[in-house]
């Protein structure tokens, strides 16, 4: 027997929580079952409560404390202390059925989708073995990121890097589009869509002069420690348009937009997922229940 889950990953602030919350209540609304994981050890404050807390096997706070560790060195402790204990996600789930979306709540440190081993050896228990879980990635990045280009291929570029470290069936997501709507024309909007290198091509910041662009030898975009020398130079332009033909030239990342307060942009994400993990085709036709059966009967 099958199941099936997504894995709700992003930069911090991206919405992963929200968007859960929202996917949770809208499952709810149309009457499928959900199986809620958080797996963020800092993480305290919850509208739907999770069925499985890694806080319950250990918590960020603590590991600080007694480790003496950074945020960021705490959290990855906490992942490595879990990948010894897979049994604290294995026991719970071996009994949800395949009606059920598996939605597991990921922390927002960008480094455990880029370049650490741990989330792949996650995966790989979760997709193989007893579970073997049809588990697909929700990759968001936040939809104000388009206002600076910059920063929105540096976070699409990371979306790549979690693509082909992980391995499995991805959808990249443009959460919070309401804080864009009214602020970014329709058309242009599309072109973020399926990002390539062309956006660089009109992009205002790099028409951005400094008053004292050419002050000459003395001028403060001369020293290389200033922000204004950085954003405005050549080498920072050339990276920008180096990382942009790198995504162009990969082809593989393309956005959804998602507005959590919008059902039907929930309903339009689901589906995707859902094709993602072929949730669909597992689902057995249902026979109506007799009181329906009766109810269609008199109708007819």
């Amino acid at each position: 027997m099958s199941k099936f889950g997504v894995l709700v990953m992003g930069p911090a602030g991206a919405g992963k929580t929200t968007f859960c919350n929202a996917l949770i209540q809208h499952l709810r609304n149309n009457r499928r079952s959900c199986f809620y994981i958080n797996l963020d050890p800092a993480a305290d404050d919850f509208s739907y409560e999770p069925d499985v807390d890694i806080k319950d096997l250990i918590g960020l706070q603590d590991v600080m404390e007694e480790m003496d560790l950074g945020p960021n060195g705490g959290l990855i402790y906490c992942f490595e202390f879990l990948l010894e204990n897979l049994d604290f996600l294995t026991e719970p789930l071996e009994p949800v059925s395949e009606e059920y979306l598996i939605i597991i709540d990921m922390p927002g440190q960008i480094e455990l989708y880029t370049h650490i081993p741990i989330l792949p050896t996650l995966t790989r228990h979760l997709t193989q073995g007893s579970l073997n879980i049809n588990l697909c990635a929700a990759y968001l990045l936040e939809a104000t990121f388009i206002i600076d280009r910059a920063k929105f291929f540096a976070g699409t570029l990371s979306a790549m890097s979690a693509m082909l470290m992980l391995g499995i069936p991805h959808v990249n997501i443009l959460s919070k589009m309401d804080l864009v709507k009214g602020t970014v024309a329709r058309k242009e909007l599309k072109r973020f869509l399926a990002p390539g290198a062309e956006l660089l091509d009109d992009d205002p910041a790099s028409q951005i002069v400094f008053a004292d662009e050419d002050a000459g030898e003395g001028s403060s975009n001369n020293d290389p420690s200033k922000t204004e020398s950085i954003m405005a130079g050549k080498s920072f332009q050339r990276l920008n348009e180096t990382v942009a033909r790198l995504i162009d030239d990969f082809g593989l990342v393309s956005f959804l937009q998602l507005d959590v307060q919008d059902e039907d942009s929930l309903g339009a994400v689901l589906s995707y997922l859902d094709d993602a993990i072929q949730y669909h085709e597992a689902q057995e036709p249902k026979e109506p229940k007799e009181e329906e059966f009766t109810d269609m009967m008199e109708e007819g």
